[in-house]
């Protein structure tokens, strides 16, 4: 009995008792007659962090089973062991035998642990992608295969950013402090990016090399100017994409046959290759007729119309797909537009004769499709009916693919979601003919705060301002809506607070409602505001914060003795109370894309000594209403790839002149007399009600300019004229100030302030023959190329620049509407959703400035909540 142990025991351990060094085990051969046994147990040794129940199935051996020594069955589980990789070193003994049963053993070895990667060659952030490349976290078991693909995944990485020649070496070593616990050294020689020498096409007739070259936009020859901004660095998979953009581009001109012979690359020991193409171009094609077959809601002459493509037209393969399918006008969209949704659309080539093509349009129309059900997920702040009042596809209407997208804008523009994140998803239902749309939502901070403060012309200036985009009214009492605030109703609060001490200080509210009542897009706007202006009595002479700010008017700001305030000199002020109504509505004439605002304001200006205006003294009236037609179908307000903005405006007063008898001549001459008293009583009675009227309009188009949609040019036209019923009573107030960054700052008299970049702030305003600035009319023309660097919801980021021209005049007789002052430069712009929209932009000024020597040249802009 003690033979037969012995025998089977050696003959387990001929083909058990050895250490593998790989994952593939070599084939195992046996000797002598197999006996067999029934397996009476089974244990596990060697192993501490798994269940041996679950390492004993693994094997799949089982206890009764019945198994050949020496057999097959061993040497499987023996495999089994090593698919998994998990183990370095496998045996299988046995114990005992006793009456033909069989105790086994299976002792396995585990393999070692990670305790860290080092990395070696790579900068910290090119490590960090690398790391998540390998997604190996400490702890978990190293493996050859995970060895393997590490290798794999970092050296495709570097090859993918041009690094042709990357070498990886990866290393283990013992974790001396840990049992059965390695490190793993990971080494990258990037070596040189591997670029294209030259790029060679040969058989090419029709199309010339260099618009091969321009076709093959990520392969291009190193060396030349005319790819100085364009990627060398030579990537195989990016360059396979290149090739069949070069067939893309035969196909575009009707050599629908044109095919790559060959292709070649050669490596040199430059670390360049030079890529070589052949290209058998073919004929040119042309289109035949075109007949329409399937149709039944549409004539096939109106599809042909629709489709604008003519027999005779080159036959454009690119161009037909866009007509058929991807132009928002095309021919499918027709019918994806009517609700049917399962509808399709195939061109057949059904007769090739000569250099003609005649194509069939088989159309498989279906049934309309209703819409069913209206999924919204992802509000978690918002409540559901400030988005479900601004989808356009309503359960029981035909699906409109046009309503779909106008409602993804629509929900952009509300600002309370990433426009870069709303992506519906169409779940058709073609056993019912239904639809159930999903909008999948991600909520963004917009709420704003600023908080500002500095130091400048011995002053200080704070700045407090808060905006609430989505504040609640109707859950201001409720004290479990306070997360800290009441939001969720898309209504817009605003408060802000400006100050410097005793010489400025500003204040405002605001308030929107966006849908007033519930039921239909009609905004109510209320607004009050209450500013207060100071300065030094004339013993000062010009040493005051409105003109060593370099903020009022007049020439040579800065340039007056720095004295120190004197605090009981303050005797000149200028205030200005106003609160306004405003109501907006949509329209759907001319198209929905239009809306109507009036407006009704009432303001309140009182001025004492105050010299550096055209009005010094006296308390002025004036009460005016505005009419604002606009069209806006921009497709996201932060970054617009494209659409267009417009508007026309006029804001007027009663002519108050003509219902009041006075000798207004009279006092318009005396308003300007030398005679402090004369002038003061004059123009206090000639400027108690303020009249006027003022006529605005601007437009912008966005257009993107590659097939991403992230290079975009913005063109942008504005103009303004301020006119009077009576010439004896201009308006003192409502004018234009041009020129500079456009922000307001110290100009509380009710001026409309245009920033043009390149020129400092007022700039560009005239003066009339006082020495008082007198802006009545202006345009300005703006072109800006815009790129974004990043449009996460935390930050979004674009780079611009831009080419901008203006110029501002007293009198309409006067207007020269290209004598213009032109500027260009570079900017950024910062969205940040807590602080809102900042930027900063550098801008040169070619024209000079009248009186002005300094205004035009190198100008910096900073840019604080406002677009240009």
């Amino acid at each position: 009995m003690l033979k037969q142990i012995k025998l089977i025991y050696i003959s387990i351990l001929l083909f058990t008792a050895f250490n593998i060094q790989a994952q593939n085990v070599p084939n195992i051969s046996y000797s002598g007659a197999p006996r067999t046994y029934e397996i009476a147990d089974i244990n596990v040794e060697g192993i501490q962090n798994y269940d041996p129940k679950i390492l004993v199935n693994l094997s799949g051996l089982a206890v009764g089973q019945k198994l050949n020594i020496p057999g097959e069955e061993i040497s499987e589980a023996i495999r089994k062991y090593w698919e998994h990789g998990l183990f370095s070193d496998v045996k299988i003994l046995a114990d005992k035998t006793e009456k033909g049963k069989i105790w086994l053993t299976i002792k396995l070895r585990e393999r070692p642990r990670l305790s860290d990667i080092n990395y070696y060659g790579l900068k910290k952030s090119e490590m960090e992608t690398v790391a998540e490349k390998v997604a190996m976290m400490k702890g978990n078991q190293v493996t050859p295969f995970l060895i393997t693909r590490s290798e794999k995944y970092i050296a495709d990485y570097f090859v993918a950013k041009g690094f042709y020649n990357t070498e990886v070496r990866i290393v283990q070593k013992d974790d001396t402090a840990k049992v059965n616990h390695v490190y793993l050294d990971i080494t990258v020689d990037k070596k040189e990016k591997v670029k294209v020498r030259t790029l060679e096409f040969v058989g090419n007739e029709v199309i010339s090399d260099s618009k091969l070259n321009r076709a093959m936009k990520k392969t291009n020859e190193k060396g030349k100017i005319l790819n100085f901004f364009r990627t060398k660095k030579f990537i195989d998979e990016q360059y396979q994409e290149d090739l069949i953009a070069v067939i893309d581009k035969y196909n575009e001109l009707g050599y629908r046959d044109m095919v790559i012979e060959y292709d070649s690359i050669t490596r040199n020991d430059d670390n360049t290759v030079d890529v070589k193409v052949k290209v058998e171009e073919g004929n040119k094609y042309y289109l035949g007729d075109i007949s329409w077959i399937g149709n039944s809601i549409y004539p096939g002459d109106y599809l042909s119309a629709v489709l604008r493509l003519q027999k005779g037209d080159v036959f454009n393969q690119k161009l037909l797909d866009e007509r058929l399918f991807q132009d928002d006008d095309a021919v499918h969209n027709l019918y994806m537009n009517n609700g049917y949704l399962f509808s399709n659309i195939q061109p057949i080539e059904v007769r090739v004769y000569g250099d003609t093509i005649d194509l069939e349009m088989r159309i498989y129309e279906g049934k309309q499709a209703t819409i069913n059900n209206i999924v919204i997920n992802g509000n978690t702040k918002t409540h559901e009916h400030v988005v479900r009042r601004e989808i356009r596809t309503k359960p029981g209407q035909l699906f409109s693919k046009s309503e779909l997208i106008r409602t993804i804008r629509e929900l952009s523009q509300l600002g309370h979601f990433n426009p870069e994140n709303i992506n519906p998803e169409v779940n058709p239902n073609p056993e019912d003919g239904t639809v159930d749309l999903v909008y999948n939502l991600e909520e963004k901070a917009n709420d704003q705060i600023e908080l500002s403060g500095g130091w400048g012309a011995g002053m200080f200036v704070g700045s407090l301002g808060l905006r609430f985009t989505n504040f609640s009214v109707r859950n201001f009492f409720n004290k479990e809506a306070w997360r800290p605030l009441p939001t969720g109703d898309g209504q817009t609060l605003s408060l802000r607070a400006q100050t410097n001490g005793k010489f400025f200080q500003s204040y405002s509210i605001s308030f929107t409602e966006p849908w007033l009542g519930g039921k239909k897009p009609n905004s109510l706007s209320v607004s009050a505001y209450h500013s207060i202006q100071s300065g030094v009595s004339s013993s000062s002479g010009y040493n005051n914060p409105y003109y060593n700010s370099g903020l009022g008017g007049g020439y040579g700001y800065g340039g007056y003795p720095n004295y120190i305030y004197d605090q009981s000199e303050i005797d000149q002020h200028m205030k200005t109370t106003g609160v306004s109504v405003g109501f907006g509505k949509r329209l759907s004439w001319p198209d929905d894309w239009f809306s109507v605002y009036t407006e009704a304001s009432y303001q309140v200006y009182d001025l004492k000594n105050w010299q550096y205006f055209i009005m010094e003294n006296g308390i002025s009236q004036n009460l005016h209403f505005k009419v604002m037609l606009s069209r806006n179908s921009i497709d996201n307000p932060l970054y617009t790839r494209r659409g267009s903005t417009f508007n026309i405006g006029v804001e007027f007063t009663p002519p108050w002149s003509m219902f009041v008898d006075k000798d207004y001549e009279k006092l318009n001459a005396d308003a300007t007399s030398s005679d402090y008293d004369t002038r003061s009583a004059a123009q206090e009675d000639l400027y108690q009600l303020i009249e006027y009227h003022k006529w605005t309009t601007q437009g912008s188009i966005f257009t993107p300019l590659d097939k991403a949609e992230k290079l975009v040019i913005m063109a942008k036209y504005e103009m303004g004229f301020l006119g009077y019923y009576n010439k004896n009573v201009r308006s003192p107030f409502e004018k234009f100030t041009l020129g500079g960054d456009g922000m307001s700052g110290f100009n509380m008299y009710g001026s409309q302030v245009v920033g043009l970049r390149g020129y400092s702030n007022n700039s560009l305003t005239p003066y009339n023959q006082f020495g008082q600035q007198d802006g009545n009319i202006y345009n300005k023309m703006t072109f800006e190329m815009r790129y974004p660097l990043t449009l996460q919801p935390s930050a979004q980021v674009y780079a611009l620049a831009f080419l901008e021209a203006g110029n501002a005049w007293s009198e309409f007789d006067q207007y020269s509407p290209f004598d213009l002052k032109r500027s260009a430069g570079v900017g950024v712009r910062i969205f940040l959703p807590i602080f809102g929209l900042m930027g900063i932009d550098w801008g040169y000024g070619f024209d000079d400035v009248y009186g002005n020597p300094n205004a035009n040249g190198s100008q910096f802009h900073f840019v604080i909540g406002q677009q240009f």
